[in-house]
């Protein structure tokens, strides 16, 4: 069984990087899913037209 999720991230103005907020959000969705017993496959990111902000479309597999 799989089960994709849109998981938006915060604004980025002036740079794509990554900051501490967004990962301890990640790390948060990430953990939650593995205690329900997800796995994580696949993640891509799609930004919005000026890259200002976005969302990664992860999916997940159901462990037998």
């Amino acid at each position: 069984m799989y089960k994709t999720e849109i998981f938006k991230v915060g604004a980025k103005l002036w740079s794509d990087k990554a900051n501490a907020q967004d990962c301890a959000a990640l790390d948060e969705l990430l953990n939650q899913r593995e205690a329900e017993g997800w796995e994580l496959v696949t993640y891509d990111y799609m930004a919005t037209d000026l890259q200002i902000k976005g969302a990664f479309v992860i999916t997940f597999r159901k462990r037998d």
